[in-house]
């Protein structure tokens, strides 16, 4: 099985769990005061929602799927709007590994190193549109 069919496999069975991504919040924000503060008056299920399926886009542009949605979430993101500073992105990632060795039983550290290589071009395209 290639690292992008595990990770697939591997975020189902996060997935079967909603507190998989509750779990990845509090982590998240546990990460840094700053990203504490950008979550102060938001709307937690929508933002899990969002969570859920931006995950499955980076999933999928590894997969061989078109990056137009990460090209418009780099967008977003960028300066001009929501201004996510790029360090961040390896503190969501840091924090979604937590998340995932909590939830995905099969979880390990080669399953870590595939998370991280299929995730991080799709996290590269959204940081270079800052």
């Amino acid at each position: 099985m290639n690292a992008t069919d595990s990770v697939f496999q591997s975020y189902g069975r996060c997935c079967r769990n909603e507190q998989f991504f509750k779990d990845f919040y509090d982590f998240f924000m546990d990460s840094s005061d700053e990203i504490r503060q950008r979550f102060v008056n938001t709307d937690m299920a929508a933002q899990r929602h969002l969570l859920r399926n931006g995950i499955m886009q980076l999933i999928l542009v590894a997969r061989g799927m078109s990056d137009r949605k990460l090209r418009a979430l780099g967008e977003s993101h960028n300066r001009h709007n929501f201004n996510i500073n790029p360090d961040w992105y390896q503190l969501w990632l840091n924090a979604l590994m937590k998340a995932v060795d909590r939830h995905d039983p099969e979880y390990d550290r080669d399953l870590d190193a595939q998370w991280r290589e299929v995730l991080r071009p799709g996290i590269e395209l959204i940081r270079g549109a800052y």
